[in-house]
């Protein structure tokens, strides 16, 4: 997938941080996997518009070059890894993004609603949050490190939380 612009160069380098082969290829597919996610969830094409439409495949990212819209990873921002602690039946290693909603360059009607998962796309203010819909636990947390981010400038500078189990102990490392 042609993208508009590269991911932040802070980013990139917290994403290759406590992981098996790093590579510059593989932290931006983590973002692209993230933008493409996006869209296939709630149709919302994150980007920039623009003259000569992206090359893609069919698939998600046809819809993307269908718009003209080329993703655009300098606008999202990793804020937290969490890996779902040992022996549990389903684990995961779950990097958790955000982009402002300026990030959105274009919605594509259809893909929210009560034959889907989301059956409704609402924005809500990060505090009080959990008071209106349940969340998981990891979840809770990360957003309040996220409005901690907020409140700190919203920055790549920033140090990104990595959640894991070690040595039978759940830690906070920072990234």
């Amino acid at each position: 997938m042609t993208v508009g612009a590269p991911l932040d160069p802070r980013a990139e380098n917290k994403l290759m941080l406590h992981t098996r082969r790093p590579s510059a290829a593989k932290a931006q597919g983590l973002a692209l996997a993230a933008i493409r996610e996006t869209f296939e969830e709630t149709g919302l094409l994150l980007g920039s518009k623009r003259d000569a439409p992206p090359r893609a495949p069919d698939g998600p990212w046809k819809a993307f070059a269908d718009a003209g819209i080329h993703p655009d990873l300098s606008t999202v921002h990793f804020i937290a890894r969490a890996v779902t602690p040992p022996r549990r039946k389903r684990r995961y290693d779950t990097r958790f993004f955000t982009a402002d909603v300026s990030a959105i360059a274009h919605k594509i009607e259809g893909k929210v609603g009560a034959e889907f998962e989301l059956t409704e796309l609402v924005w809500l203010p990060l505090k009080g949050i959990k008071e209106r819909i349940e969340l998981l636990a990891i979840t809770e947390i990360v957003l309040i490190d996220l409005q901690k981010q907020i409140e700190a400038g919203f920055s790549h500078d920033l140090p990104v939380p990595f959640y894991r189990v070690r040595h039978g102990k759940r830690v906070r490392d920072l990234l």
